[in-house]
């Protein structure tokens, strides 16, 4: 604003020069046309001769600028000087005004041209009356000087309304610093200071990124939690078992041993798997943009990516897929990962034979997994989505994440994780989304 008003001031000081110099000029140039004008009506002609009885009116005009000194000529047609100072002439282009140079001070020259047509004479006599410019350059500099003294007092009251608008403007804003800077580290709750609705965007805006980070937050909080809290018991039995084995020397022991050894690391790594794919699809979800997919393709690569050496008894699931594309807004990686999820789900805990189905109906587009088991009680429904929902039995075997990874991934598509009891007895866990509109495929 300082810049706006120094740039501002320029202007207004060129502004008020022009102008202080346009009206000295203009009004001096009045006396001395009058001036010029009343000697021209002052001439007559007798006997064939220019007769020039000056006026004295016409110099008491010019007398208004006493310091000044007055110049005049009065040239016939023939250009011969009738009176007056012989080095002032007519300029040639007729102007009614010119600048000229008398004895080395600057003159202001008005111009008037006086026709006769008469029998014993005719012609042009052309009037010329000069003054210098001492007066109009103190009437210039007197009105220049004046306005900038009005548009310096402006100036001054303008700046200080700035000033104090600006304060007021950014009062909020110093309020939203001060909360902000008063908060302990831990504290992203929304900022709830009073604001105008012209801050109110920003201040809407600056809670849904400290929402964001609240997530990313509580992402890396709930990871080291559930790592401190899930992964010790597995890595203190793996420890102790191992260190039995290294004490045993009866081979059939050892090989149990082993055995053990080997189930609690399969077990060990799906956990640490889980935990850490858990983690990937909340930070997705806040910074992963979602593109339009066909579910279809979604399935195929889930079974393409699932672990089947983790499931053993050679339990393989089926697809069952539409003959047309099944439109979706999501993330693959997500979408995929929560498949893989409901299928390992469904064949360590249901029973076969497993299918993983797309279809898309009423606006709905689901990607499910069906099994031949009864499936998880209906109470425990609500509850299946939590984090070690102890409802799905989470034991050294099951590291009671899949499910909770298949709600997030859903909530972050705008979807829901959905249970049901087929009619045909079966049951079916399944992630239902926004179908995504058929035109562009």
């Amino acid at each position: 604003m300082a810049l706006i008003f120094a740039l501002g001031g320029i202007a207004v000081g060129v502004a008020a020069l022009a102008y202080g110099r346009s009206a000295a000029q203009q009004s001096y140039d009045r006396l001395l046309i009058g001036a010029a004008t009343q000697i021209a009506d002052a001439l007559s002609v007798r006997g064939g001769e220019v007769v020039v009885d000056l006026p004295v009116s016409a110099f008491e005009l010019l007398s208004l600028a006493p310091d000044d000194r007055i110049v005049y000529a009065i040239h016939d047609p023939a250009g011969r000087l009738l009176t007056g100072y012989d080095t002032l002439r007519p300029p040639p282009s007729q102007a009614t005004f010119f600048n000229a140079t008398f004895r080395g001070e600057p003159v202001r020259v008005a111009h008037v041209r006086r026709p006769f047509a008469e029998r014993s004479f005719s012609g042009v006599v052309e009037v010329l009356v000069g003054q210098t410019t001492r007066a109009r350059a103190r009437l210039a500099n007197q009105i220049t000087r004046n306005a900038l003294i009005a548009a310096g007092i402006a100036g001054l009251v303008m700046s200080g309304l700035a000033v104090f608008a600006v304060r007021s403007a950014l009062q909020p804003l110093r309020r939203i610093e001060r909360d902000i800077a008063g908060r302990p580290p831990h504290d992203l709750t929304p900022v709830t200071v009073a604001v105008p609705r012209e801050i109110a965007s920003l201040v809407a805006a600056l809670n849904r990124f400290v929402a964001r980070l609240d997530r990313q937050v509580g992402v890396m909080r709930n990871l080291i939690a559930d790592a401190s809290h899930q992964l010790r018991t597995p890595i203190a039995a793996v420890r102790a078992q191992a260190e039995l084995a290294a004490d045993e020397t009866d081979p059939e022991r050892l090989r149990a041993a082993v055995a053990r050894i080997h189930r609690r690391s399969v077990t060990l790594g799906r956990l640490a798997d889980q935990l850490l794919s858990h983690a990937l699809i909340i930070h997705r979800a806040d910074s992963a943009a979602l593109a339009r997919i066909d579910l279809r393709t979604v399935a195929i690569r889930t079974l393409e990516q699932t672990d089947h050496d983790l499931l053993g008894d050679g339990i393989r699931p089926h697809l069952d897929l539409p003959e047309d594309p099944v439109w979706a807004e999501g993330d693959p990686l997500s979408l995929v990962e929560a498949s893989k999820n409901l299928v390992l789900n469904a064949l360590r805990h249901g029973q076969p034979p497993v299918t993983l189905t797309v279809r898309v109906a009423a606006g709905t587009a689901c990607i499910a997994v069906r099994d031949a088991g009864p499936g998880m009680p209906a109470a425990q429904w609500a509850d299946a989505g939590a984090r070690f929902a102890r409802s799905r039995g989470v034991s050294a075997d099951s590291a009671g994440l899949g499910l909770a990874i298949v709600q997030a991934v859903a909530t972050a598509h705008k979807g829901r994780l959905a249970f049901r009891r087929t009619a045909g007895g079966t049951f079916e866990a399944a992630i239902d989304l926004p179908a995504a509109d058929r035109g562009g495929a």
